[in-house]
C-alpha cells in the first residue's frame, strides 16, 4: 500500500506505461514513414523509367511503332532477370510492346486518370508482390499508355528486405533505449527530491523539547516551497502556544507555593486535633502536586547532556536521607540496599533524583503504617523502589504512567502526575521503567539506565 502511494513508484509506473505505448506507437510510425518513403522512391523511379520508354518510343515511317532501348535498360527488363516488366499500350487498348510474350497489359488502365498512376498487387495470401505505375504519353500526337512494374518479392530487392528486418528489430532497439531513459529519469527525480528528503530528516528532530527546528527552504522546488513555508509558519504558532502553556503552568505553580506555605504555617499554630492533622495532610498533598507541576513544566524542555554522568548509588543515598524524616513522621521506614559502590550511568543526576523521589513518595502514599520502603540500587544500572502496599493490577500497569491517571476518582493524595514524570525522565535517558509484583505483597518499580562505558 505504501508503494502505491509513493510518488516515485507512481512516476515509474506511469513512465513504464508510457514506454510501452511509445514503443508500440513508434514502431507503427516508423513502419508508416519508411513504407511511405519507399513507396515514393519506387514511384519516382518508375516515373523515371516511363520517361526513358517515352524518349525511345517513336512512330514507324510505315505505320506502327519502334522502340530502341539502351542495352542496360533492355537487360533490366529481360525475362531472364525476371524482376522488372513493362507494357506499352496504344489508344485502342492494344499492347504494342511488352516484356512478356503474352502481350498483356500489366494492369487495368483508367482512361480518366492523369499523371503517374501507382499500382499495387497482392497475392491470394495478402502479401504485396508487385508495385507498378502507368502514365499516358503523347508521342508525336499519338496517345499511348506506358506501364512499368517491379516484383517486390524478388530475392534481389534489398530495400524491402532492409525494411522488413528493421521493423522486426526496431522494438528490441527502442525498448532498451526507453528503459534507459526511465532509469535516467528515476535518477534525476531522486536528485530533484533530495531537498524533500533533507526536510523530512529535519522534521524527525521536531519535538516538544526541540520546537525551534524548522524545515529547510534552501534548494526547495518551487512547487513544494509554499507547503514547506506553511509548515514552518504552523511550527512558529505551535512553539508560541507551547511556550505560553509552559509559562502559565510554571507561573501558576510558583504563585501557589506562597499561599500554601502561609496556610501550612497557620495550620501548625492551630490546636492539635484530628481536623488540624487532616488539614496538614491536605496542604502537604497540594504542595506535592504544585511541585510535580513545576517538574512537569521543566521536563517539557529538558534535554539530557550526553556528556553528563550520574551515580545511582549516590542518588539512592540522597533520596533515602531526604525522605527518611517524612517516612518516620508517617510511621514508616526507608531502607537502602544493593551495591555499596558507585554505579555510573550517562544521565542527569538531578532528574534521576526527581524520578526516584516521585517513586518513593508514591510508595509512601500507598503503604500502611509500620511498613518499610526499599530503595535497591543494582550494578546493572537499575534503581528499584519496593513497597508493601496493595500492588498494581496487571491491567493497570500501562495506564498508571499516563498523566492525570488515577485508579479511582474517589482516591485522594495526588493528581496522577508523579508516575508520568518518572516515565518522561526515564525515556529522556533512553532507559525503561517497569512495574511488577513485589515478593510477598506490594509493587516493585524498576528504572533501568544505560551504563557508562569505560
Amino acid at each position: 500500500m505504501a508503494l502505491q502511494k509513493s510518488i516515485l513508484s507512481r512516476i515509474v509506473a506511469l513512465h513504464l506505461v508510457a514506454v510501452i505505448v511509445a514503443a508500440v506507437l513508434l514502431r507503427f510510425v516508423l513502419h508508416w514513414s519508411l513504407a511511405s518513403d519507399i513507396a515514393t522512391l519506387q514511384l519516382n523511379t518508375m516515373a523515371a523509367q516511363i520517361e526513358i520508354f517515352a524518349r525511345h518510343l517513336e512512330p514507324a515511317s510505315r505505320g506502327g511503332w519502334s522502340l530502341h532501348l539502351p542495352d542496360g535498360v533492355r537487360d533490366q527488363y529481360s525475362d531472364a532477370y525476371d524482376r522488372y516488366s513493362y507494357a506499352i499500350i496504344d489508344d485502342a487498348g492494344k499492347v504494342i510492346f511488352s516484356s512478356h510474350a503474352s502481350k498483356q497489359p500489366l494492369f487495368a488502365i483508367d482512361p480518366d486518370a492523369t499523371g503517374i498512376v501507382p499500382y499495387r498487387a497482392r497475392t491470394p495470401r495478402g502479401a504485396r508482390t508487385i508495385a507498378g505505375a502507368s502514365a499516358r504519353k503523347d508521342i508525336d500526337g499519338h496517345p499511348v499508355w506506358i506501364q512499368v512494374a517491379e516484383k517486390l518479392s524478388h530475392r534481389d530487392v534489398i530495400v524491402d528486405d532492409v525494411l522488413a528486418n528493421f521493423l522486426r528489430q526496431v522494438v528490441w532497439i527502442i525498448v532498451p533505449v526507453l528503459l534507459l531513459l526511465l532509469v535516467a529519469d528515476t535518477i534525476i527525480f531522486r536528485l530533484a527530491m533530495r531537498p524533500l528528503h533533507r526536510a523530512s530528516d529535519r522534521a524527525k528532530h521536531i519535538s516538544p523539547t526541540r520546537l525551534d527546528v524548522r524545515l529547510p527552504t534552501d534548494d526547495m522546488p518551487p512547487e513544494i516551497l509554499p507547503l514547506v513555508e506553511a509548515v514552518n509558519q504552523a511550527l512558529d504558532r505551535l512553539e508560541l502556544g507551547f511556550r505560553s502553556q509552559r509559562e502559565f503552568a510554571a507561573d501558576a505553580a510558583h504563585e501557589l507555593r506562597t499561599p500554601l506555605a502561609i496556610l501550612r504555617t497557620r495550620i501548625e499554630t492551630l490546636p492539635h486535633s484530628e481536623a488540624s492533622r487532616a488539614l496538614g495532610r491536605d496542604v502537604e498533598n497540594m504542595s506535592r502536586v504544585v511541585s510535580q507541576l513545576l517538574d512537569a513544566t521543566e521536563l517539557e524542555t529538558a534535554v539530557v547532556d550526553p556528556e553528563s554522568v550520574a551515580d545511582l548509588h549516590e542518588v539512592g543515598v540522597e533520596i533515602a536521607e531526604f525522605i527518611a524524616p517524612l517516612a518516620l513522621k508517617r510511621g514508616k521506614s526507608i531502607e537502602l540496599i544493593g551495591v555499596d559502590e558507585p554505579v555510573l550511568i550517562v544521565g542527569n543526576a538531578e532528574m534521576i533524583r526527581r524520578a526516584t523521589r516521585n517513586l518513593v513518595e508514591n510508595a509512601l502514599h500507598h503503604t500502611p503504617e509500620g511498613t518499610t520502603i526499599e530503595i535497591v540500587v543494582g550494578q546493572d544500572g537499575s534503581i528499584s523502589v519496593i513497597d508493601n502496599g496493595d500492588g498494581v493490577p496487571p491491567e493497570n500497569r500501562e495506564s498508571i504512567f499516563k498523566r492525570f491517571w488515577r485508579r479511582s476518582t474517589r482516591a485522594s493524595g495526588g493528581a496522577g502526575l508523579g508516575l508520568s514524570i518518572v516515565k518522561k525522565i526515564v525515556e529522556a535517558h533512553h532507559g525503561s521503567i517497569t512495574v511488577e509484583d513485589a515478593p510477598g505483597r506490594g509493587a516493585r518499580f524498576i528504572m533501568r539506565f544505560p551504563l557508562l562505558l569505560a
